[in-house]
């Protein structure tokens, strides 16, 4: 059986930038287990899989793997999948819609711009904190914790963010994911992601943390329209916005890297 394969680069607008997330497009699901080996073997922190949609509401159903475990939500993989569909495969409508473990989620195309519609996870403050959570994180100075789908980290500027050295196999112990995050030099948050347990020490861009960070931050800075980065070695800019209780709008650029055929 030959799949065909794109590698593109999320959160970005120049190569070897941003998130690189490897894209399938298939006419009915694989096996699970074959999606999770490929996904292992592309060892990139996500792989997607898209087939025409099975509801009425949606252009594609959508599914996402780290080398490890299949995820229930992934922004980067989502958007690469949507410049795919925009500028490769001939999607000639302004939306596409994804029917996803999360739901439906769009994505809204504006010239090189990309922009998701995705579920807003505003995180509640932890009373318990662990006790090693500092130490996970390499002795830092911890401002709150607060918790949705991801345990999240607020640390006191942008250098500690930065600066952090987290120590992935005390997290991967206690953790499954953890975004870390503080207030920006020349945007609004800065922030990191960390799944040790998912197979990934470190994310390079994630669209899903976005879903609790800017609900996160739009009420912490009293604003709906946000500028992000996350500082991984490779980076990413976003355009966040918060809608309203339900929905954010998350936006980016994507960058073609590859495309190649999968024999298995």
């Amino acid at each position: 059986m030959e799949l065909t394969i794109y590698q593109i680069d999320a959160f970005t607008n120049k190569l070897f930038g941003g998130n690189p997330a490897a894209v399938i497009p298939l006419q009915k699901w694989l096996d699970t287990d074959l999606m999770q080996t490929i996904a292992m073997e592309n060892n990139l922190s996500e792989t997607v899989y898209f087939i025409p949609g099975t509801a009425p509401d949606a252009d594609y159903n959508i599914r996402w793997f780290t080398p490890a475990v299949e995820v229930n939500l992934c922004g980067h993989a989502t958007l690469a999948t949507a410049y795919v569909l925009f500028n490769i495969l001939g999607h000639n409508k302004p939306v596409i819609s994804f029917n996803s473990k999360s739901g439906i989620l769009t994505v809204t195309k504006n010239g090189d711009m990309l922009t998701m519609d995705f579920p807003s996870w505003k995180p509640t403050g932890l009373d318990a904190v662990p006790s090693f959570l500092s130490e996970v994180l390499g002795n830092v100075t911890i401002s709150g914790v607060f918790q949705h789908r991801d345990v999240l980290v607020l640390l006191k500027d942008e250098a500690a963010v930065k600066n952090c050295t987290p120590d992935f196999t005390l997290m991967k112990r206690y953790f499954d994911k953890m975004i870390i995050t503080a207030p920006g030099d020349a945007v609004d948050f800065v922030s990191r992601f960390f799944a040790p347990a998912s197979g990934i020490d470190e994310d390079p861009v994630t669209g899903s943390a976005h879903s609790q960070l800017i609900p996160f931050w739009s009420e912490r800075l009293g604003k709906n329209k946000l500028n992000a980065l996350q500082l991984s070695a490779r980076g990413g800019e976003l355009w966040c916005e918060q809608m309203n209780e339900e929905r954010v709008l998350i936006s980016g650029q994507c960058v073609f890297y590859m495309k190649g055929e999968i024999s298995v």
